[in-house]
């Protein structure tokens, strides 16, 4: 089969498109033929030895659709020939607030989704949902499960409550916009593209301000009133503001630090203020089953910002890492 695979850590030339075996199965795994699959920020950590349990040479992706080309001895309740998606949160674990020892994401160190092939344990594959298109299936399972897990579980969002998005644009942060405006928030977003933000507003967010303004926080500050529950990805001198911005007694959900370490913090703004803290990534079993009931209920469709075919896998890097992002990267596995 045909399929990407890094040998070593480097710039977009360590990606190779090349042929490779296909998997075996064992008892309680399924094989799906992939028509499509998606890149993760993930993706570029891999490439370049930025993330835990990195082994080459590997095949990356964690995102994917396809069909059901064979299944496990043990594989009762799906068969050949069925459409499905793939949950990539695996082995997760019994415990709800947190992923067990076992946990990985798929795509390195297992085999991933940039191929034509992949196998994964039957618990975490689910019929796809009939609306969405082949390219929108692929897009949703990470950053939907993780934009779930933040906004609803972790984040505790209630209907009517004012959300700020910063940095809209991502996968994760376009699925958090969707997923709370269908709750009926509030929701206001940053960006550093006033494009963007016009983007986000048609899509049902209330406003946004342009970070490069030095007065950004005074100003979304002055729009909000205050913040109910801010969804941060940024970390560095953001979240600080986040922190400024927030009502008493509301919430701060973190899943990324692009910007780095936060400087200056202070904590007593935290503590008299009342504020909740709350770390996340990825999800349970059963936060995807509910995920793909919210997205089924309310017809959220992925935003795609574009699509490559598997083979221009550099240049679909090259694009994720310029930055210039509104939707999900989704590769197209025949062509």
């Amino acid at each position: 089969m045909k399929a990407v695979v890094i040998h070593e850590t480097g710039g977009i030339d360590a990606l190779s498109f090349e042929e490779v075996q296909r998997p075996e199965i064992s008892g309680q795994e399924v094989l799906i033929r992939l028509n499509n699959s998606a890149l993760n920020r993930r993706d570029i950590f891999v490439r370049k030895g930025q993330y835990p349990g990195v082994r080459f040479p590997a095949i990356p992706g964690s995102d994917g659709a396809g069909v059901i080309e064979a299944v496990g001895e043990d594989v009762k309740n799906y068969k050949v020939s069925q459409e499905v998606i793939i949950n990539p949160a695996i082995n997760w674990g019994s415990n709800p607030r947190f992923y067990n020892k076992d946990f990985s994401i798929l795509g390195v160190p297992t085999d991933g989704t940039h191929a034509e092939f992949v196998k994964v344990p039957k618990e975490n594959v689910y019929p796809k949902p009939n609306f969405l298109s082949w390219e929108e299936a692929a897009a949703l399972p990470l950053a939907g499960l993780t934009a779930y897990r933040a906004l609803f579980t972790r984040g505790n969002l209630q209907k009517g409550e004012t959300v700020v998005i910063p940095g809209i644009g991502g996968g994760v942060a376009t699925f958090l916009l969707q997923m709370a405006v269908a709750s009926e928030a509030e929701v206001f977003v940053t960006s550093s593209d006033d494009k963007k933000i016009d983007q986000a507003v048609k899509m049902g967010a209330k406003a946004g301000i342009n970070y490069k303004n030095r007065d950004w926080p005074k100003q979304l500050k002055k729009l909000t009133g205050g913040v109910d529950i801010s969804i941060d990805t940024i970390g560095g001198e953001t979240f600080s503001e986040l922190i400024n911005l927030a009502k008493p007694g509301s919430r701060i959900v973190t899943f990324g630090a692009t910007a780095g370490p936060v400087p200056n913090l202070i904590m007593p703004l935290i503590f008299l203020k009342q504020l909740d803290i709350l770390g996340t990534t990825m999800g349970t079993p059963e936060e995807f089953q509910q995920m793909l009931a919210f997205i089924d209920n309310h017809k959220i469709t992925p935003i795609i910002d574009s699509t490559f075919r598997l083979r221009d896998i550099q240049e679909a890097h090259a694009h994720m890492e310029h930055g210039n992002l509104f939707g999900k990267i989704v590769l197209n596995i025949k062509g």
